[in-house]
């Protein structure tokens, strides 16, 4: 798929999930339901950790997570980046970044950069990281943006 067709399916799912009731709930688990709202506000969050270690338009980033809520805003933060998901087991071909859990992490190649989402520091940056929607100057590379 080009990059205008990848972006043009981009924008339209992200404006598609803004149109349903925020209060609806977007992903259910036997112990946890996340509204969309919840599932804007922490992708919001995650998106902005992953803009910092240089996901963004073009960026391949490697999913290895299983937990249904984890993923979901795993996803929903990729798509918020422009970055590009790919599967985890492909990590070791030509990804940039890969998202994954403790429990993962040991079987995952060593030769991509992971944030492992229940990391101590990754915990502490998501949870102090702002929840406001992501805009394309926030997508925009640091070395761009100055």
């Amino acid at each position: 798929m080009n990059t205008t067709a990848e972006s043009t399916i981009r924008t339209t799912a992200l404006a598609l999930v803004e149109t349903i009731d925020p209060a609806a709930v977007a992903v259910s688990t036997v112990d946890c339901d996340l509204t969309y709202r919840e599932l804007d506000a922490w992708s919001n969050r995650l998106a902005r950790v992953l803009l910092e270690l240089g996901a963004g338009p073009g960026v391949r980033i490697a999913v290895a997570v299983d937990p249904a809520i984890e993923a979901a805003v795993t996803r929903m933060a990729i798509a918020k980046t422009g970055a590009v998901e790919v599967d985890g087991d492909l990590a070791p071909f030509g990804v940039d970044l890969g998202v994954t859990t403790e429990a993962r992490r040991a079987a995952l190649s060593d030769s991509v950069r992971w944030l492992v989402l229940d990391d101590r520091s990754t915990l502490v940056r998501y949870m102090t990281g702002s929840d406001a929607p992501i805009t394309d100057a926030d997508r925009m590379p640091a070395r761009q943006a100055s």
